[in-house]
Order: C-alpha cells, then sequence, then structure tokens
C-alpha cells in the first residue's frame, strides 16, 4: 500500500503547487496531462518487475520535459546546482586549469593564466592520464574535477602526456585560490573602437 501510496501523493503535489499558476490558461489540458504523468508514475512504480528508482525517473522526466524548450531552460540536481555556483562566483580551489575529454582521453583544454597549473609549464592539449598515480581511462569529468580540486596549500600530482615527448611528464602542483577573469582584457583598438574580452559571465562580470 505504501509503494502505491507514494507516486499518488506526488501527483497530488504536483498539481497543488502549479495548478494556481496556470488557473486560468488551458486550465483542464493541464490537469489532464498532469494526471496522465501521475498515472504512468503509479503504474510503472507499482507494476515494474525490477527495482525502480523513483527519484531518477522523476529528474529524467524533468530533464525530458525541459529538453523541448530553449537550451537555456535546464534542471540542475543538487549537486550541478552546487558546481554552478562555484563556477559563477568566478573563484574555486585548485590548479587551474579548463579540462575535457577528448578522444576518450581527460585532457587540458586551456590552463587558466597566471594559476599553479600555468605557472608550472601545463598546456593546452595535455593529456592527464594519471592522478595520484592512478589512471584516469574511463574517467568522467565530475570525478576529475573532484580529484583535481581542493584546499588552498595541498599538492596533488598529476601525470601528463604531451606530444614529442617520448615519457610521461609528472607535475607536482600546489593547488591555490583560482580568480577567472571574466573580462582578461579591454581597451582601445583606435580612437572609436574599443575592444573587450569576455570569456564567461560570472557575479563579477559587470565589474
Amino acid at each position: 500500500m505504501k509503494k502505491f501510496f507514494i507516486p499518488i501523493l506526488l501527483a497530488a503535489l504536483i498539481l497543488l503547487s502549479i495548478g494556481s499558476l496556470f488557473a486560468l490558461r488551458d486550465e483542464e489540458k493541464l490537469y489532464s496531462s498532469i494526471r496522465l504523468v501521475g498515472r504512468i508514475i503509479t503504474e510503472t512504480y507499482t507494476k515494474y518487475v525490477d527495482d525502480f528508482d523513483l527519484q531518477k525517473a522523476i529528474e529524467a522526466g524533468i530533464s525530458g520535459m525541459l529538453s523541448t524548450l530553449d537550451p537555456h531552460t535546464v534542471y540542475f540536481e543538487e549537486k550541478q546546482y552546487e558546481d554552478l555556483k562555484v563556477d559563477t562566483r568566478g573563484k574555486f580551489e585548485g590548479l587551474g586549469i579548463v579540462i575535457g575529454i577528448r578522444d576518450n582521453v581527460l585532457t587540458v583544454i586551456s590552463p587558466i593564466e597566471g594559476t599553479p597549473a600555468y605557472r608550472m609549464g601545463v598546456r593546452a592539449g595535455d593529456q592527464i592520464v594519471k592522478i595520484e598515480g592512478k589512471s584516469t581511462r574511463g574517467i568522467i569529468i565530475e570525478q576529475a574535477v573532484k580529484k583535481l580540486r581542493g584546499p588552498r596549500g595541498t599538492k596533488v600530482t598529476i601525470s601528463i602526456r604531451r606530444p614529442g615527448e617520448p615519457k610521461l611528464l609528472d607535475y607536482t602542483i600546489t593547488r591555490d585560490v583560482i580568480e577567472i577573469k571574466s573580462v582578461p582584457f579591454y581597451g582601445m583598438i583606435d580612437d572609436e573602437i574599443g575592444y573587450i574580452r569576455r570569456t564567461r559571465f560570472s557575479q563579477d562580470a559587470s565589474t
């Protein structure tokens, strides 16, 4: 009974929380659609043959719904939201590199000028094949970020494969506070034309 009750309660909460927002616009269509969603959740939750992760399914449904809108309307899970807040503050503690997955390998997209990684000579295109002696094969960005970031003053060793170098290059880098400048350059090209380079949007972008 408890398993059946949870989806019903969830559907009811959805109705109560957003129903008032659409009271004057396609109200019946809205309620009909929400009832359909509630029914699908209930049927799946109570009759699916294997374990059913309700939270994961709901988050996937929300993401799917928002994907039909513009590309800037997205749903963030709690961890993703915390990462976003770090990013938009323009400040974090770590090495000072932008990383990505290229050809299934953890790769430095670019070092941030003036940071520990930049001063140590880490370059764009460097492949990070080990972190603290452990292979990065199959690693995802979130895992790599967690391993590379850390309190100021602590150290981390990365092993890099660089084109043209016969052996791996080991860098032991001391983490520091990384401040990312939203506008790294601005100035006048001539008497009439100014140039502003903005690399990102953050809380200090307007200052």
